[in-house]
């Protein structure tokens, strides 16, 4: 079984920063994809950013240039650098991961609990 547990998150004032991490753990072959998502209170969850094994990074539109997703794949681990935050990135932050959990696995989506941040004066 697979977990992903997320920490970091708190209350910001706007200007600042956080940053988050996320760390699985479990029966763990390989991940490929992790990402993070947020969802606002009365809104859908949406892509904030994602990275492939590989280092290859996506960023939503919102976050570009203020937020940066880095991974150690040694650690089964990725992180998100949050600056500049705005009360508009006031959210609960999910980690994403695409876990496949012994060689003969398919790919499976795993979500973590969530992280709430709140960027307020």
């Amino acid at each position: 079984q697979v977990q992903l547990v997320e920490s970091g998150g708190g209350l910001v004032q706007p200007g600042g920063s956080l940053r988050l991490s996320c760390a699985a753990s479990g029966i763990i072959f390989s991940i490929n994809a992790m990402g993070w998502y947020r969802q606002a209170p009365g809104k859908q969850r949406e892509l904030v950013a994602t990275i492939t094994s590989g280092g290859s990074t996506n960023y939503a539109d919102s976050v570009k240039g203020r937020f940066t997703i880095s991974r150690d794949n040694a650690k089964n681990t990725v992180y998100l650098q949050m600056n500049s935050l705005k009360p508009e990135d006031t959210a609960v932050y999910y980690c994403h991961a695409d876990v496949r959990a012994r060689l003969w696995d398919p790919n499976l989506p795993r979500w973590g609990q969530g992280t709430q941040v709140t960027v307020s004066s």
